[in-house]
């Protein structure tokens, strides 16, 4: 079963309505946003870290970066880095390097949210691929992944090259 059949499945069992676009191979969250049409600041990018030498999952707008300082605060966690992607895309054999979808809970791992993201109406992400992508409602997103909210973005809008 692929990412998107999966996603397309636990959103239909629990009741949740979105919607699957199919864009050309994009391979940035910011890229993607321009392909949709869509404010980058509603298309939710996945950062994968470790949390004390845990994995986890973040989740930005696609035009911010992931302030991992300002996280490690809010959190009482000693020490936050980005995961390498050898580190990390085993734990996702369904997707495509990089294009996980931002339900860490599907795969086992916490979600931290930033609450940019919480307040938007809608959110769009990626699903599985490099072409596929959803969107649905924030507040079914946050009802089924449960993430941890809180505001740990820095706030590079119009940048080129973030992650």
């Amino acid at each position: 079963m692929t990412c998107l059949e999966r996603l397309s499945a636990y959103l239909r069992e629990n009741c949740v309505s979105y919607t699957i676009h199919h864009h050309p191979a994009a391979y940035t969250a910011f890229a993607i946003a321009a392909s949709e049409h869509i404010p980058p600041h509603t298309f939710a990018k996945v950062v994968m870290v470790f949390i004390d030498g845990r994995m986890a999952m973040l989740v930005v707008p696609a035009d911010t970066r992931a302030d991992l300082a300002r996280l490690a605060g809010v959190i009482g966690a000693h020490e936050i880095c980005l995961a390498d992607e050898r580190e990390f895309a085993p734990l996702f054999p369904d997707c495509e390097p990089g294009a996980m979808p931002p339900f860490g809970n599907l795969y086992g791992l916490p979600v931290y949210l930033d609450r940019d993201l919480a307040e938007c109406e809608t959110i769009m992400f990626q699903a599985g691929t490099h072409q596929d992508a959803i969107s649905m409602r924030s507040e079914d997103f946050i009802r089924l992944a449960r993430p941890f909210i809180a505001s740990f973005e820095r706030d590079t809008r119009m940048l080129a090259g973030h992650f």
